[in-house]
């Protein structure tokens, strides 16, 4: 019981912080090249040979604690002779503090092709988003409510019924894609504006940098299936919280598996495992983040994640696109 109750009452304490005074950080994917449009907008239309993508991609962080941490995002994008590049679309919904903080964006984006020359292909990406945050200020707990015996049971002095409830901005954000046929290499810049997300001060949503780069070798091949070891590393930094993840999936004919680190300056944070299926119409992949921090003590149960992905035919394919080859999670 006690350990319930310090559980809900630190999710309360950083749910009103966050309302209130700090920025949080945005979701983050264990399968970041399964999700590549939340990754950087320069991947509309990269992939597929520049033929039509879905994708569905699902998150439960930290299931321990109720399902407090959940993120799904749905995207479809495809390149266009006519427009010189790709175009996409992205929704994503994440939701915290058992959906007491509800956060959705819709995004459009168009990314540029320019094949430098038959070997290195770079790709510009810009983003238009739209995001709305909603707070359900009666379903949080403050410290004035609290009983030392019986825990919550008074009714709080906080003036909540004044509070705003929903808050929506738009946003903007781009990105820079270089690849060849083995290697590829990223940048992107979220949240160029720093719009202001605050339910009661103002509270900017502070920028999000990330780098990643990686390659795909092919290593043994055995009839016709080819074997390939693809190294890669992915950094993140957003406002003073900066994230390393780095890894290597291994691609077997139509199996992939993975295994990555993911750690802060500080902090050495989990280890993720992922498996994958890779088909000609569709791909499938399920990762596990093993938690080795001191959250570790806390039974969150680590972080399970999903994708989905249909790859759809189309009929005329570009002639001169280069499909970048880099790896399928």
């Amino acid at each position: 019981m006690k350990n319930n109750l310090l559980k809900t009452i630190l999710l309360a304490f950083s749910l009103v912080l966050l309302g209130k005074t700090s920025n949080a950080q945005d979701p983050a994917f264990s399968q970041f090249y399964s999700n590549p449009l939340y990754l950087n907008p320069a991947f509309a239309g990269a992939n597929n040979n520049g033929c039509p993508t879905a994708t569905l991609n699902y998150r439960d962080q930290w299931p321990g604690i109720g399902r407090t941490y959940v993120t799904y995002s749905a995207s479809y994008d495809q390149h266009v002779d006519a427009l010189g590049g790709g175009l996409g679309i992205i929704v994503a919904q994440d939701k915290s503090g058992s959906g007491n903080l509800n956060t959705l964006h819709a995004s459009l984006l168009y990314s540029y092709l320019l094949e430098v020359n038959r070997e290195f292909t770079l790709k510009a990406g810009f983003e238009a988003s739209y995001r709305t945050l909603n707070l359900d200020w009666n379903n949080l707990t403050f410290g004035d409510m609290i009983d030392p015996t019986y825990g919550f049971i008074y009714t709080t002095d906080e003036d909540i019924v004044n509070n705003a409830s929903n808050v929506s901005f738009p946003d903007f954000s781009a990105g820079l894609l270089g690849y060849t046929e083995n290697m590829f290499f990223g940048f992107s810049a979220h949240h160029l504006t720093q719009p202001d997300q605050g339910f009661i001060s103002v509270s900017n949503l502070p920028r999000k940098y990330t780098a990643h780069i990686g390659g795909n070798f092919p290593i043994s091949r055995y009839r016709n299936n080819i074997t390939t070891i693809s190294p890669n590393f992915l950094y993140q930094k957003q406002q003073e919280f900066q994230q390393f993840n780095y890894g290597v999936y291994i691609n077997r004919g139509p199996i992939v598996g993975g295994l990555w680190t993911r750690n802060s300056v500080k902090n050495f944070d989990s280890f993720i495992l992922m498996f994958g299926l890779v088909q000609d119409a569709f791909k499938f992949g399920y990762s596990y983040d093993i938690t080795v921090s001191n959250l570790r003590n806390s039974n969150t149960l680590g972080a399970h994640e999903l994708s989905f992905t249909l790859f759809m035919p189309c009929k005329n394919r570009s002639k001169s696109f280069n499909t970048i080859s880099c790896p399928q999670f």
